[in-house]
């Protein structure tokens, strides 16, 4: 779940931002220092540290591990050298340099993980040595690899083509091979372990679907489209705690929540699964049963989940990084931008929908109340300088003369209209072609 730092740097600072592999503590590195934040309260975030050495200037990569004193940090100063840390004693265990810049570092109670362009070095996290490196691997300019949280199944994902979207699967404790999955056509553009290490979902440059397959075999379990009418560049991928939701951001200013619903959900009495009546019952139980007549890519049109919540974020266009935490016992939905702040909306377990912004915290450590509490408030937009939001977060919403809450309402709404008559209109011409290309079925006389 790291944030490389937003390549423009004049926009509104360009920080790093990262959630800990529990999403219990965030790392900010800025050209002055770093910090490390905890995430126990929804009101406010307490700093736990805070660099003062010259040494950790201009930091482009902080990595925390759990709720330890371990940090891993790159400079963009040395931007070919790790420096591994204890920041409460104030002293350094170690430092390595690499043949090439760091692009990212992963760590687990077990190893950490150092991935450049072309290779990714394994480390034991105990002593630090080198155990494995794995070379000549696709170009990775991006540094895109995934370290799964857990010792039991610890395993190292990471693009195995260049030009097509296969995940590479390496058992990091064991030092081997474990499987390739073929997930998209398109390259790779984010990949995420769930907390267990048994699920990975990827999503590809395009954008639009999201799959998330079992780590053992590589099958496929769940297939969700973020949307219909645009392509998307995926910033980051991550499960909630219980492995029950999975949440994606990209450059749009919608952040989609999706739930994986199991075979026991998905039977349960109430379920949003139990078919629907009328009308719109009659046209879904068709569709099930001309399944087998239907071309793959018309199928999976159908099959594919939706959004089970969203966000609208007051920007669009600048580099976040999203987390399921729990705060206080309950699931919050956090997402942290490189332009200094982290917003935290309460997210509804059982009904999904629109999510409510709680609070908004500036990553600098000074105090920010959030655009909730004050009347007006300063969004940075990438590229545009900042632009006044009233305390419904839409200067567009403002002219217009409607409330925010309104709005998206209306949107939300028309959507979902929308897409079923998409979906209808796509079901009629699929049925007219099966009538035209099979006319023994009894549908042509």
């Amino acid at each position: 779940m790291s944030q490389i730092r937003q390549e423009n740097d004049s926009n509104a600072g360009g920080v790093f931002v990262n959630f800990n592999q529990d999403c219990t503590s965030l790392a900010v590195g800025t050209k002055e220092c770093y910090r490390l934040f905890s995430l126990s309260s929804v009101d406010r975030l307490d700093l736990i540290y805070e660099s003062s050495s010259e040494l950790d200037e201009d930091v482009c990569l902080v990595e925390r591990l759990f709720s330890s004193s371990l940090v891993a940090v790159v400079s963009l100063s040395s931007p070919r050298k790790l420096k591994v840390c204890h920041f409460k004693k104030g002293t350094e265990i170690c430092n390595y340099s690499y043949s090439n810049t760091i692009l990212a570092v992963k760590l687990n109670r077990a190893r950490l993980v150092v991935c450049l362009e072309e290779s990714l070095y394994i480390h034991n996290i105990r002593d630090m040595k080198v155990l494995h490196t794995i070379r000549d691997t696709p170009p990775n300019p991006q540094g895109l690899c995934a370290l799964s949280p857990n010792n039991d199944h610890c395993y190292l994902a990471y693009p195995g083509s260049s030009s097509i979207g296969e995940v590479q699967i390496f058992d990091a404790y064991n030092l081997q091979a474990k499987t390739m999955i073929p997930a998209h056509d398109s390259p790779l553009a984010a990949i995420a372990f769930s907390s267990t290490g048994t699920l990975i979902a990827t999503a590809s440059e395009k954008g639009t679907v999201i799959r998330i397959f079992k780590v053992s075999d590589g099958a496929r379990l769940h297939e969700f489209r973020r949307g219909v009418k645009r392509c998307a560049t995926i910033y980051s991928l991550a499960f909630s705690a219980d492995s029950n939701f999975l949440v994606a951001s990209s450059n749009t200013e919608t952040v989609h929540v999706f739930r994986l619903e199991t075979t026991k959900d998905a039977q349960r009495p109430g379920s949003s699964s139990e078919e629907p009546q009328g009308w719109m019952g009659y046209l879904s139980k068709a569709v099930s049963v001309s399944a087998s007549y239907l071309p793959t890519q018309v199928a999976d049109v159908f099959s594919q989940g939706r959004a089970f919540a969203t966000v609208h974020l007051p920007f669009q266009g600048i580099r976040n990084v999203c987390a399921l935490a729990t705060i206080q016992k309950v699931t919050r939905l956090l997402i942290a931008s490189t332009d200094g702040y982290v917003y935290i909306y309460a997210i509804n377990p059982t009904e999904g929908g629109d999510c409510t912004l709680l609070k908004q915290h500036r990553l600098d450590g000074s105090t920010d109340n959030g655009p909730e509490n004050s009347q007006t408030s300063e969004v940075h937009s990438a590229g545009q300088g900042k632009v006044k939001l009233d305390s419904t977060g839409s200067y567009a919403l403002i002219v217009r003369g409607r409330p925010f809450s309104q709005m998206t309402g209306i949107l939300s709404r028309f959507k979902e209209q929308f897409y079923k008559v998409f979906q209808l209109r796509f079901l009629y011409t699929s049925f007219r072609l099966l009538v035209y290309r099979h006319p023994v079925a009894g549908f042509r006389s």
